[in-house]
């Protein structure tokens, strides 16, 4: 059962984030958003079932990582939920908008940001606490250590104020879109791999 949970969430992750990617390509705002909600709780899934492998000795790391992405759960579900009811049904005044819209790059943007860096944190200590059986493990592991290095961007960025000016007319940006799709090819292998991972025994 517990490899089955974790295979699950798995793919929900690849699928999630393939997704994603297709949407910020075609400019479905609202499909992007909606599976923004699902790819935290496949993330804890997954995360789980490397919590729940992990030796003794490693159980540290893995208890920091799945607390982390609960953390990160929380955060982007506020977030997308936001998005996908009160800013979709169109039911904010303009102050209120200008918060709460994810396009302003205002609070709710950094919340967000706030919220993938905790996923990177996450990702950190889950891939210190994995222990490698073959060469596939072994790039799972290297790839989610590496993700950690997003976190000091997503925390500090927003802290010296490099999305102050935002885009006032509520337009996502082509680089934005473009440096989430690269994120995209990052973390896909992240889940294929997870979903191999739990699949071979």
């Amino acid at each position: 059962m517990n490899r089955l949970v974790s295979r699950i969430g798995a793919g929900i992750v690849s699928v999630t984030v393939f997704l994603f990617a297709v949407f910020l390509i075609v400019d479905f705002t609202f499909g992007s958003y909606f599976v923004c909600m699902l790819l935290p709780i496949g993330y804890i899934m997954t995360a789980a079932g490397l919590h729940n492998e992990s030796p003794a000795d490693r159980k540290a790391a893995a208890n920091i990582g799945l607390v982390l992405a609960g953390v990160y759960a929380v955060l982007i579900l506020l977030v997308y939920f936001a998005q996908t009811t009160s800013v979709r049904n169109d039911s904010l005044n303009e102050q209120a908008r200008s918060l709460l819209d994810f396009r302003y790059m205002s609070l709710i943007f950094n919340y967000d940001l706030l919220g993938y860096g905790m996923m990177a944190l996450s990702t950190l200590f889950i891939g210190l606490s994995v222990k490698p059986e073959d060469t596939a493990d072994k790039w799972m592991k290297r790839l989610l250590i590496i993700h950690g290095a997003f976190f000091p961007g997503c925390f500090l960025m927003p802290i010296f104020g490099v999305f102050t000016k935002g885009h006032s007319s509520g337009q996502t940006s082509k680089g934005g879109v473009i440096a989430l799709v690269i994120w995209c090819i990052y973390f896909l292998p992240i889940g294929l791999l997870a979903f191999r991972h739990f699949r071979k025994k």
